[in-house]
């Protein structure tokens, strides 16, 4: 009875950003996928918070319908057919979502099989962000630093037209943890390479020369 029910059981819901998803190897056996390779993890269903940035909708009599969805890490596809077309007619794109589904993959491409799609507020993004970052190792070298500290000073200096970049703007998209990103913005008020205008806003204020 219990061999029965473990031959049932759910696989976990495994929590990662799309990047995270893209770097994992597909195991294909007897030309049928088996499960995402990552980390030492055997991954078969994922739960990811993302935004929707594209929609398509198939008509006919076999409806077919996808969502692209990002998370500033990378895109990845939701595939669907059939009822769940109609199911998730609501979600739409702008919608920041958090999707549970089984990954699958077809003709080189890995994508979701979604099980649930609820739309969640924007801070979501920042929230699953967090979270994540937290459970990785925390030493980071000195070059890896440099790069971060370059691509923020960067996005501050393309901003200045638009008045400045969100902090939380800076946390989401640059590919680094989010004590990381905000270190190195505490670093540049305290070096008087930007300043805030208000809390959250940072602005450029270093040298032309940088």
């Amino acid at each position: 009875m219990v061999e029965e029910e473990n031959k049932y059981k759910r696989n976990v819901a495994y929590k990662l950003r799309v990047g995270d998803i893209l770097l994992g190897k597909p195991i294909i056996i007897e030309e049928r996928f088996k499960h995402l390779e990552l980390g030492g993890k055997e991954i078969v269903r994922i739960n990811v918070v993302a935004n929707i940035v594209d929609k398509y909708a198939s008509e006919g009599e076999k409806s077919y319908g996808t969502l692209t969805i990002d998370d500033a890490s990378g895109q990845i596809r939701i595939k669907m057919f059939s009822d769940e077309v109609k199911k998730y007619e609501n979600i739409n794109p702008g919608n920041t979502v958090m999707i549970i589904g089984l990954l699958r993959y077809y003709n080189g491409e890995v994508y979701i099989s979604p099980e649930v799609i609820s739309i969640k507020e924007p801070r979501y993004l920042l929230v699953r962000k967090l979270e994540l970052e937290t459970e990785k190792p925390k030493s980071v070298d000195k070059e890896k630093i440099l790069a971060v500290k370059d691509q923020i000073i960067k996005r501050v200096k393309e901003a200045e037209e638009d008045g400045g970049i969100d902090t939380e703007k800076l946390v989401m998209e640059i590919k680094a943890s989010p004590e990381l990103i905000n270190q190195e913005i505490k670093r540049m008020l305290e070096e008087g390479l930007a300043y805030e205008p208000r809390p959250g806003r940072i602005r450029y204020l270093g040298w032309k020369s940088y």
